[in-house]
C-alpha cells in the first residue's frame, strides 16, 4: 500500500511538471529527469554517486538517533531540555553526523571502486549500490564485504540501540503519567518519528546486514524503494 501511494504521488508529481511550464525550472527539472531515455553512467559518476548515497544514508540513520535523543530528553527530563539540548549542543551533533557520513563514505568508496570492473557494465539496480557493483567486480571482493559489513554494523546498529534505549525510557516514562490523555499526546509526538524508525532501519538491515550469498537483486531493489 505504501509503495503504491509513493508511485501513485510520484507519478502525478513528474506528470504536472511535464505539462506546466512554470514548472520547467531547474529543481523540477531534475525530478523529472528520472524517466530519461539514456540510464547509462558513467564511471566518475557511479562512484560520486555511491559516495552521496552512502554519505546521506549514514547521516540519515545517525540523525535518527539523534532525535530519539532529543525525544527522550524532552519527555524524560522536560525542565532541564532547554539546557541539555542547547543550540550549540545542537550544531555539535549536526556537525558530528555530517563528519561521520563523509569520512565512511569515503572509505566506502574508495574500498569499492579500487576492484577491476571486467565481468559486465549492466548495474542490475537502480542506481550505483555496493552490492550490486559488488556481483560486477572480477576482483576479490571478501575484503569489502568485510568492510560493507562492518561499517553498517556499527552506524546501523548504534544507531538503532540509541533509539531503542531512548524509545524504553520514554515508554517507561509515559506509562507513569497519571491523566487519562497525557499518554496518549505524548506518544502521539513520536509516532511519526517511529513510522520513519521502523521503515528506515528494516529496510536497512535487511539490505546490507546478511550474508552475500543471500544477495537477491531484485528483493533489493524493491527493499531500496524504501530506504531512499
Amino acid at each position: 500500500m505504501i509503495y503504491s501511494i509513493t508511485l501513485v504521488g510520484n507519478g502525478g508529481m513528474i506528470l504536472l511538471i511535464m505539462n506546466d511550464p512554470r514548472l520547467h525550472t531547474p529543481m523540477y527539472y531534475f525530478l523529472r529527469n528520472f524517466l530519461a531515455d539514456r540510464k547509462s553512467i558513467s564511471y566518475p559518476a557511479c562512484a560520486v554517486q555511491m559516495y552521496l548515497s552512502i554519505a546521506f544514508g549514514d547521516v540519515e540513520c545517525l540523525l535518527m538517533a539523534v532525535m530519539a535523543y532529543d525525544r527522550y530528553v524532552a519527555i524524560c527530563n522536560p525542565l532541564l531540555y532547554t539546557v541539555t539540548m542547547s543550540r550549540q549542543l545542537c550544531k555539535q551533533l549536526v556537525a558530528g553526523v555530517y563528519a561521520v557520513g563523509v569520512v565512511d563514505s569515503m572509505i566506502y568508496t574508495c574500498w569499492t571502486f579500487r576492484l577491476s570492473f571486467c565481468s559486465s557494465n549492466i548495474i542490475n539496480h537502480f542506481f550505483c549500490d555496493d552490492p550490486a557493483l559488488l556481483l560486477l567486480s572480477c576482483s576479490d571482493t571478501h575484503i569489502n564485504e568485510i568492510v560493507m559489513f562492518a561499517f553498517m554494523s556499527c552506524i546501523t546498529l548504534s544507531s538503532f540501540v540509541t533509539v531503542l534505549l531512548s524509545y524504553v525510557y520514554i515508554t517507561s516514562t509515559i506509562l507513569q503519567i497519571r491523566s487519562a490523555k497525557g499518554p496518549c499526546r505524548v506518544f502521539f509526538t513520536c509516532t511519526f518519528h517511529l513510522t520513519s524508525v521502523v521503515l528506515f532501519y528494516g529496510t536497512l538491515l535487511f539490505m546490507y546486514l546478511r550474508p552475500p550469498s543471500s544477495y537477491s537483486m531484485d528483493t533489493d531493489k524493491v527493499a531500496s524503494v524504501f530506504y531512499t
